[in-house]
């Protein structure tokens, strides 16, 4: 196989994989490589172990020749994005595969995703998928409470993500830092739902009664270790807790009448506008969007939710059609973006 050329002077990882798959690991600023011109370019956020099984799949199954990079700040997501907004003028990414949706809709805002009409689309909800075939969402993750079961008795239990704002857990409750991933998304989307004012109110009482994390991981980590009683978190960082035998259990919050319902936030794939063939791009769209990718996303360590409506089965994790979800307004929530991450920049700025 012939690898991509690198710089002298950039520290980048090349892994050579079998069924013409090479994985680049490489930082935002990084960046001094050439794409061969029947290479394939995917960058992904999805964490490596997860994304990198399905696009071998791929490999195998097409011949077709996937360079798969992957950012290793912590900030992923929102370093991918980043990247292509600099590389606007000479695209380098084919194939974005983000694990969460705002950047993606930040992407789709500028300009910079192509139209394709995928025949899988048929199979997902209208709400994950975007009116001008740019971007489909699939595989979600669920926003949840992560709580401690030696800690929180049952009567007790918190059901809301208002709980998170309630003085008699100052300090024993947490959430990752609102700026990235999908703690961004969570905070762009209840400010779009319930305006600035009440949004800004609810995350000022946050700030001042919840320990501020650095990552939905680490919340986790701190609930199933006893630090906190019980934290915002996603649904693949909590089933890991669950499943290493700790103490801990899911709680899907807002379930009530008049409460807003749990938030699912998707994965994201899109085409980046471009001069090349899109005939690869286009298939690999298709593949991620099949029932098998989903059941194997599904079955795997993270436990993605299934959005395909002919995925019938049994799953860890409750889904959409099993809860009451939250009627998320995913392009309010990027319009709102901006001045969002102004005010939570001004009071969320040192996790621990």
């Amino acid at each position: 196989m012939n690898f991509t050329p690198l710089c002298a002077k950039r520290a980048l990882r090349i892994v050579s994989l079998p069924f013409f798959v090479t994985v680049v690991a490489l930082s935002v600023g990084g960046g001094c490589w050439q794409q061969r011109e029947d290479q394939l370019i995917v960058y992904t956020a999805l964490d490596r172990e997860f994304s990198e099984p399905i696009l071998q799949g791929f490999a195998r199954e097409t011949g077709i020749q996937v360079a798969a990079v992957y950012d290793l700040e912590a900030n992923k997501t929102v370093g991918l994005a980043n990247r292509i907004l600099r590389e606007r003028h000479r695209p380098r990414c084919n194939v974005f595969w983000n694990n969460e949706i705002l950047n993606t809709l930040r992407l789709q805002e500028e300009g910079l995703l192509d139209i394709y009409v995928s025949p899988q689309a048929r199979h997902y909800p209208s709400e994950f998928q975007s009116d001008d075939f740019t971007w489909y969402g699939f595989a979600a993750r669920a926003r949840v409470l992560l709580v401690n079961t030696r800690i929180v008795s049952p009567e007790d239990c918190p059901q809301s993500i208002l709980d998170l704002a309630n003085p008699r857990w100052k300090d024993r409750v947490g959430l990752a830092k609102p700026l990235f991933g999908t703690t961004a998304t969570h905070a762009a989307c209840l400010f779009d739902l319930w305006g600035p004012e009440q949004a800004k109110e609810f995350f000022l009482r946050v700030r001042d009664n919840a320990k501020v994390k650095v990552g939905n991981k680490q919340v986790a980590q701190a609930v199933s270790g006893g630090e906190l009683a019980f934290g915002l978190t996603d649904t693949d960082d909590a089933i890991i807790e669950i499943e290493n035998g700790f103490p801990v259990k899911i709680v899907y919050p807002d379930q009530g009448d008049e409460a807003i319902g749990t938030l699912f936030i998707p994965n994201t794939v899109s085409i980046l506008r471009s001069h090349q063939d899109r005939e690869a791009p286009c298939r690999l769209i298709d593949y991620l969007l099949t029932r098998e990718v989903e059941i194997k996303l599904a079955r795997g360590r993270s436990a993605q939710i299934p959005l395909h409506n002919e995925v019938d089965i049994e799953l860890r994790l409750q889904n959409p059609k099993t809860v009451k979800a939250m009627k998320a307004n995913f392009s309010g929530a990027a319009e709102q973006w901006d001045r969002t991450a102004r005010f939570l920049r001004r009071h969320f700025v040192n996790p621990d």
